[in-house]
């Protein structure tokens, strides 16, 4: 019989847009990974918002970019002053934040997402986006709210 090795750590990616719900999903994922290994992976999608009138960029998209880097960074900070043992990979993208998350998770262990219960009526308990990732995510998806909300 052969030996077998231990299966190699599959990320747990976790979106990160700013709200609280998405510092909690980060902070779950850390301690997570403070007990399993997994690699951490905080996701930041952008997108720059145009004029509907004139259908322009009201901000140039660089500087969109930027506050999206700036954020992020600031995000992982004070989750990694708490917990400052476990490394956490950054990655800022542009698009769609439902289908950047699916797909930067597309051969994850996990995906972690906040929600904030925003949106239309079928996501009266899920946000748009978190609703998204739960029917199109090939991993596993775990959705935490952040407490702040009543329905």
């Amino acid at each position: 019989m052969a030996a077998t090795s231990p299966a190699e750590p599959k990320a747990t990616v976790v979106g990160v847009d700013g709200s609280s719900a998405s510092q909690h999903a980060l902070e779950w994922a850390v301690r997570r990974s403070a007990v399993t290994n997994d690699p951490v992976i905080a996701v930041r999608a952008w997108q720059a918002p145009t004029d509907y009138a004139t259908g322009g960029l009201l901000v140039p998209e660089a500087e969109w970019e930027t506050a999206a880097i700036e954020a992020m960074a600031a995000t992982v900070a004070e989750v990694h002053a708490a917990y400052p043992a476990v490394p956490v990979q950054q990655r800022v993208v542009k698009g769609d934040p439902a289908q950047v998350l699916v797909q930067e998770a597309a051969n994850a262990g996990l995906l972690v997402v906040g929600s904030r219960s925003r949106g239309e009526l079928r996501s009266v308990l899920l946000g748009s986006v978190s609703w998204k990732c739960v029917h199109s995510a090939r991993c596993p998806v775990l959705v935490i709210r952040d407490g702040t909300q009543t329905i």
